[in-house]
């Protein structure tokens, strides 16, 4: 079976590396900046092995990237690149509004997300779910590694022209504001940061996290909604008040409904 070096962290990692233990060895997998020495001593002793990063998080320097010529450590990007270079193109593109997703897996190059393509593919039609993105787009350029690696294409420069960039999520941006928001934006809002920096919403001056919602069809009740600037509502399905435990809107309102 052939060997991998696998190089991760985080769900898109999750997803992929469960794919790739199907079809190969995983012989290593780096977590953080100090496993890339012994990436590096996996390497020169097992010359055949492959190099694959998902969603790592740290910068690969140049000695490291030549041990892996002339294939290169193939990284699985979850976006049709150039397009959401950097660390949050999933939540981006759901942020952005965008209506399909796409993955790249791309030679790794010592400038951030700019390496030669080997393939892509665009995913239109899925639901607005991040866990699903995620483990569509992993298990695809999974899946695709899996099947190429012995045949690998002649890989496509990007357009720089055509580059755009994503930030880091932080902290700060989970909080609604749904005042200046649409129903639309805000329910991607809360999609998107769901698991990191987590939406966050005070009803009646309670600070909770929003765990799931939807927008409010006509002629749709909801026990708990978000009102936003659109006249349109959010429908809070569940939900976690500061220092408790999730619960769904109605167990909320009965326990809570006094504070309105």
């Amino acid at each position: 079976m052939k060997k991998v070096i696998f190089l991760g962290n985080g769900m898109l990692s999750e997803y992929a590396l469960a794919t790739l233990e199907k079809n190969f060895e995983v012989i290593f997998h780096a977590r953080k900046k100090e496993d890339i020495e012994k990436v590096c001593e996996l390497k020169r002793k097992y010359p055949e092995a492959h190099g694959v990063l998902a969603s790592f998080g740290v910068i690969i320097r140049e000695p490291v990237l030549e041990r892996f010529e002339p294939e290169g450590i193939l990284n699985i990007h979850p976006s049709l690149l150039p397009k959401y270079r950097g660390a949050s193109p999933i939540e981006s593109a759901i942020l952005n509004g965008d209506k399909e997703f796409g993955v790249s897996v791309m030679k790794l190059a010592k400038k951030m997300d700019a390496g030669p393509i080997y393939w892509q593919k665009s995913f239109p039609g899925l639901p607005l779910e991040k866990e699903e993105v995620y483990r569509t787009l992993a298990e695809a350029g999974a899946e695709w590694i899996s099947a190429n690696i012995d045949d690998l294409p002649e890989p496509v420069a990007q357009d720089e022209k055509e580059a755009t960039f994503t930030a880091k999520l932080e902290k700060s941006m989970g909080i609604l504001t749904p005042e200046t928001d649409t129903a639309e934006q805000t329910l991607r809002k809360i999609v998107a940061f769901g698991g990191f920096p987590k939406p966050k919403y005070a009803f009646w001056g309670i600070n909770c996290i929003i765990l799931g919602a939807h927008i409010l069809e006509m002629g749709e009740t909801a026990v708990l909604s978000i009102p936003c600037t659109d006249g349109r509502l959010v429908a809070v399905d569940r939900l976690q008040p500061e220092g408790r435990k999730a619960m769904d809107a109605k167990a909320f309102l009965n326990g809570y409904g006094a504070h309105r």
